[in-house]
Formats: C-alpha cells, structure tokens, sequence
C-alpha cells in the first residue's frame, strides 16, 4: 500500500442518505476523494445502498479507506435491513456480558458485510448525572467496573468480527450538564475522582483490545485548568498515551459541534486537536477548509498523526467483505428479539397481562419537534395488529387505554427531562390509563402523573416497540 502523502487522510466528512439516495452527496465525494481524504462517517441508508456505496467509494478511490458510522445500537441503527440491538443501558441492565460480547460480534459481522469498517461504539461513559440531555440510555450504566466490563466485551466482539471499535467519548461526557452538541461543557469534578471512575471503563475497553478514541468536547478543568475541551487539550490526551498506554487512532467527536468550537473556528480548532494528540478530524462543516488549513501543521506533528492512521488503515481498511446470509440474518434477528424480550421490566407497579382487547393506545411523543426524523411509531400498533389483538380508539366502557411515552435523548433538545408539552400531554391521557410504556431511560418515570403500571422498555426503536408489544399482548415471538 503506498498512501497519499496528503494531509487530507486525517480529514473525514460525512454523507447523509436523504430523500431515498446518496446521490446528492456526488460531488463532495468526488470532490473529497480527489483531495485524499482518509475515508467518511455514513448516517442512514439501505442495506443494499449503503453497500453500493461503500464499494464504489473504494473503487474510486483505488486505495484502502476508513468507512465508520454510529451503531451503538447495532448496524440498523444506520442501515435499513440489519438488524437493530437494544441500546446499551438495555444490556447493562441485563448485565449478560455473553450477550454484550454477541451485540459486538453481531455489530462487526453485519457492518462488515456493509463494507462499513470502523463503528463510533461503544459508549464508555458514564450514566452518573440525572440532568445530562445526551448521554442517558447510550451508556451502560453509572458503576465503574461493569461498565467497563460491558464495554471490553463489546469491544472484542466487534473486533474479533473485523471492525474496528472506538470507545467514547474520552474522558468522560456522563457528568456533563450540557450538550456538546449545543454548547462546551465543563465537569468540575476532582482529578482523583475522574481517574477512579470515569477513566475506569476506558482502560478496560484498551485492555480489551479498542483500536481508536473519541474524545469528548467537554472542559474537565481538573485535569486541565487552561479549560481547553479534551479534543484540544494535550495534558488530557497525554493522559491517554501515557497514562493508559493508548498507541492507536485518536478521532475527534463530530466537528459540527458547537463544543468544537466553542474557542475558535473550525480551521484553528482541528490544528488545535491534531497538535494536542488527535489523529482524525470528523465531520468537520467545511471539510475543504479543515484540509487547506493543516498545512499549517509542523511536518513532525502532522507525520506522527499520519502514521497512526496508515498503521490503523493497514490494519482494519481491507477491502475484504464477509458475507451475510439470510440465515445467519435471521438468526440475529432473533437473538436481538429475545434481548428485547428480556429488556422489558416493570418500573412502578404490574398490570395484569396480557391486557383484555379492545385497546385504546395513545401516543406522547417527546422526540417531536427537532431537526432529525424520528423512527416509526406504528411499530407497537402493527405488532399488536398481527397477533389479533383489536385497537379502537376513545374512551369507552370496556376499553383500556394504553400510554406509549417516547423520550430518547437527542442532541437538539438540551434538556433530559420531558418538555412541557409532553408533561401537560400526559395529565391528560395517563391518569385512568391501564398501562403507560415508557421508551425512555427509567428514571423519566418519575415526571409519570397518576398511579398506572409503568412498563420500561429504554428507546422507540421498532425492536423495542415490537417487545413491548408482546409483552402487553401476550404474543410470541416470530420464529
């Protein structure tokens, strides 16, 4: 392999699938491949899109690429047609590391079957700040220890499946008040208490193997008073390559943060974060500008960086792609079924189920609103449908209604609590309700008004729906 010499390698930008297509991303892949750029991060797509398009971006670039993408709840996360996992305070609660390490495994097959070679999972954070908007249920729990358990098995199973993990987001973002998205966070926790428990999960995940980081943009001015985020800090990432031994690829969270740049603008900040330790600038606004500005990185800098990337690109950029099959498919299916079948718990008081059709089931849906679509909600409805249980709407004798609370945490909200609207929603429809099903972090069943059963079910993904679903029906399980 002879690699470019550009700089460009450490510079990845993103293509969105939007309207049915990523042909609208035609002339900055032309454009970023003709520059050198050392691969892309994917959001969304088909199966059979996403793998079109992972093998033409190879073909024309004629030379190995990172291809990476967030599927921390598996590869459906992003691609239509794999197979989605719960999320992981799912599996933390399940605390089954067996099927953790099957998530991972699961996770790597199926992505590399995509041509997808570098998954933005698994979450080391911690869950330990009732107010963080962002991270909730992407972690896998508040204790130290199992999370950094959950996080070394998921690790080797993706890795052991030929795709390359990256922990995140170092050193830490479960403390933060803030989204990162919207604004720099700054944790004012001690040294001595980061280094016990935040860190904890991080060096179980490299002991297990993790070939690259993420960095959190996020201030810990305990670990580095000038209030530099951890992306442009180089005592906090010093840490990281000292402290914990990490040799492998550093990448920066998503560019398009205002946590990135906060102190400075784009082109600064990514000679800021390549300078403090980071090998791979990701998703960057302007990604052209991002490239032209590391020229004004020192050749040592920018040649320590380089060779980082090339040993992980020697590594986990082959072209080579498994096969999947519709059997070892289905298979995953069903695993991911019997996950969900068992993520779903009681969280205030029990309904006796299945419930007695006709049912009535309502939706509030705190996820409206933002700049994202948000998953389909019929899921529930459509499961209940295909096992003959009959829906009718309003209120009336005999008919128990059913409250599905949807409230994932997602980047544009700022908040992690319920909105008002959704609050005033549900004095209206949960009190008298027979059943609410909160797809939410359980804790959320707090802002619950009146005294219905409350079944926990984590996130709005159609796996969970269709558990969800089971369990108040009384359905088995397809296959």
């Amino acid at each position: 392999m002879n690699p470019l010499p550009s700089r460009a390698r450490l510079v990845f930008p993103a293509l969105r699938w939007r309207r049915g297509s990523f042909a609208h991303e035609r002339a900055k892949i032309d454009a970023a491949l003709a520059a050198g750029v050392g691969g892309f991060i994917l959001f969304g797509g088909t199966r059979a899109a996403v793998t079109a398009l992972t093998r033409d971006l190879r073909a024309r670039a004629g030379r190995p690429l990172l291809i990476g993408a967030d599927l921390e709840r598996g590869p459906g996360q992003q691609v239509r047609g794999l197979v989605e996992l719960p999320p992981p305070a799912a599996l933390g609660f399940l605390d089954d590391l067996e099927a953790t390490y099957t998530a991972g495994a699961i996770t790597g097959a199926e992505a590399r079957a995509a041509r997808i070679n570098w998954t933005f999972a698994p979450v080391c954070d911690l869950d330990n700040e009732p107010r963080n908007p962002i991270v909730q249920t992407r972690a896998f729990g508040a204790d130290p220890a199992r999370v950094g358990a959950h996080a070394a098995a998921w690790v080797r199973g993706c890795q052991e499946h030929g795709v390359l993990a990256c922990v995140k987001h170092y050193p830490g973002h479960g403390r933060a008040t803030v989204d990162s998205h919207e604004a720099l966070p700054v944790v004012e926790t001690a040294a001595e208490v980061l280094e016990r428990d935040d860190l904890a999960p991080f060096a179980a995940a490299l002991a297990a193997g993790a070939g690259s980081v993420m960095t959190a943009h996020v201030a810990y001015p305990a670990l580095d008073p000038t209030g530099s985020a951890a992306t442009f800090s180089p005592p906090i990432l010093n840490r990281l390559r000292q402290g914990l031994g990490f040799q492998g690829l550093i990448v920066t969270d998503a560019f398009i943060m205002a946590g990135a740049t906060a102190a400075q603008a784009e082109g600064p900040a990514a000679i800021a974060a390549v300078q403090a330790g980071c090998d791979v600038l990701l998703y960057p606004n302007d990604w052209a500008g991002v490239v032209r500005s590391l020229d004004a990185l020192s050749a040592e800098v920018a040649d320590a960086a380089l060779g980082r990337f090339d040993a992980a690109l020697v590594k986990w950029g082959g072209e080579a792609a498994d096969v999947l099959d519709d059997a070892e498919l289905s298979a995953h299916e069903r695993f991911a079924d019997g996950l969900g079948d068992r993520a779903v718990h009681w969280l205030r008081g029990e309904a006796s189920l299945p419930l007695t059709p006709p049912l009535d089931v309502r939706i509030v849906d705190d996820d409206v609103g933002g700049p994202y679509s948000i998953p389909p909600r019929d899921v529930f409805h459509e499961t209940l449908r295909a096992g003959g249980i009959r829906l009718t709407p309003g209120r009336r004798p005999g008919v128990s209604r059913v409250v599905l609370l949807y409230a994932e945490p997602r980047s544009w909200k700022g908040r992690a609590d319920l909105g008002p609207r959704s609050l005033a929603q549900l004095a209206r429809v949960a009190r008298g309700a027979a059943l609410v099903v909160l797809f939410a972090h359980p804790r959320l069943v707090a802002q619950i008004p009146g005294n219905a059963p409350v079944l926990g079910a984590w996130h709005g993904q159609a796996l969970l729906q269709r558990a969800a679903a089971r369990r108040v029906g009384g359905i088995s399980a397809a296959g």
